[in-house]
């Protein structure tokens, strides 16, 4: 006997579950738009938290201090750059918005300001980034400020060293220190970013670990953590411990997965279903079919197949890592509609013979081709689909590691992504009625 297949039916179809994706879904919502979204696990889990826009320019040394007159400069330097085909003031939008979202959600970001915010990596080096949460605000003031501050880390945690830490910064950080505490109820062994998170969400754990913590504050007046102040409520945990203690608290990312990036995963994954997102997590797209009343992707799943019949697409299925892209032995394909990549001539080419090669690897910036609209094209230049729009880091002609941009390409291209759908919904309903 044949299974049942599932239908859903969606203005538009969000295909990927990483940053973009979940992005396009945020604008999506927020424009009263019917939206489904399908996604295999995205590398949202393995992001730091912190959302960077634009951090390192491959012609300039250092840190860019002003991401908005970086981007200026990116135009004419580099204006195949996703980036450089949206123009500030929706960057900005795209950022506010989405911060906004998630502030209402329940996870406080700062807001995105004129400047970079100079913050702290697990390994005690410092990256540029354009909006931190607000469980990690205060660590960028009190490193500006110089503030007396000690570094806590937990026995029994890997990929976090406190000690690590204060040997990088010290020279930078004078009144900076570390000390070691154990973890309530986890004293014996490995212990774990994510089970401590959760644990902080009981008020009795909090308050046990806020005592261990008042034993090592010493003449601190600004305790740095390792990201692990509860998973669905992170501003009320950290403003408890605050008060228990009496000294202001900052998180600090861990080596991922880590908690930042599952919070903000679990966060709007049970967000989105509320405001009326299908999403349909865990899965991947196994094909996609273009007809003149709109498109239809294929999904399956333990319990058969579903169907999803979508006026507009956008696709944010990411490079490698999610799945976007495949490499193979002589060439690198997009599975899921075989779009031309742009990609070096060869393998060989791939990449420089130096991992640490100053001009970066050519194959992070293969990706495909999209046209003013952000419309994926065909290789002869054509958009594949006028209802076919794309997201994130799937486009060709950035190296979002090296330029510290990988939230700031997602964000902005879904924002631009969802605006030219919109544009077509309006169109095709003003043409129908």
């Amino acid at each position: 006997m044949s299974e049942e297949i599932r239908h859903f039916t969606a203005q538009l179809a969000v295909i990927g579950s990483g940053m973009a994706g979940f992005a396009a879904s945020v604008f999506a919502v927020n424009r009263k738009i019917a939206t489904a979204q399908i996604g295999n696990t995205g590398a949202l889990a393995y992001t730091t938290g912190y959302l960077d826009l634009l951090g390192k320019r491959d012609d300039a040394p250092g840190p860019v201090d002003d991401p908005w007159q970086a981007l200026e400069k990116l135009r004419v330097t580099r204006p195949d750059h996703p980036l450089s085909r949206i123009p500030n003031s929706d960057i900005r939008r795209g950022f506010d918005e989405f911060t906004s979202f998630l502030g209402e959600c329940g996870l406080a970001y700062s807001h995105a300001g004129d400047r970079n915010i100079t913050a702290l990596t697990p390994a005690g080096t410092l990256k540029p980034t354009l909006c931190v949460p607000a469980t990690m605000a205060a660590g960028p003031r009190a490193y500006a400020a110089n503030t007396p501050c000690v570094i806590v880390d937990i026995a029994g945690l890997k990929g976090f060293s406190g000690r690590e830490l204060v040997a990088n910064l010290r020279d930078r950080w004078p009144g900076l220190t570390t000390e070691r505490i154990g973890f309530p109820d986890m004293a014996r062994g490995e212990v774990y970013p994510e089970v401590m998170a959760r644990a902080l969400e009981v008020p009795a754990t909090r308050e046990k670990f806020a005592a261990a913590l008042k034993t090592v504050v010493g003449q601190a007046t600004v305790i740095g953590l390792p990201a692990i102040l509860g998973m669905h409520a992170p501003d009320r945990v950290r403003a408890e411990l605050e008060t228990l203690t009496g000294v202001e608290i900052f998180e600090i990312p861990t080596m991922p997965p880590s908690v930042p990036g599952i919070r903000l995963r679990e966060l709007l994954e049970q967000v989105l279903p509320r405001k009326g997102v299908a999403l349909i997590p865990q899965h991947k797209v196994t094909s996609l079919v273009f007809a003149d009343d709109g498109a239809t992707l294929s999904v399956s799943d333990s319990f058969g197949p579903i169907r999803v019949h979508a006026q507009t697409v956008i696709l944010a299925t990411g490079r490698f890592l999610s799945g976007g892209l495949e490499a193979h032995p002589a060439m690198i394909r997009e599975h899921l509609l075989g779009l031309p990549v742009t990609q070096p001539g060869s393998r060989t080419d791939w990449y420089c013979e130096r991992y640490t090669d100053i001009r970066g690897h050519a194959i992070h910036r293969a990706g495909i081709e999209v046209d003013a609209a952000f419309r994926p094209l065909r290789q002869d230049g054509r958009p594949y689909d006028e209802r076919l729009f794309a997201a994130g880091v799937i486009i060709a002609h950035q190296d979002w590691i090296r330029g510290r941009s990988g939230a700031g390409i997602a964000i902005a291209s879904a924002y631009k992504a969802v605006s030219e759908a919109v544009k077509y919904l309006s169109a095709h309903h003003a043409a129908a009625g």
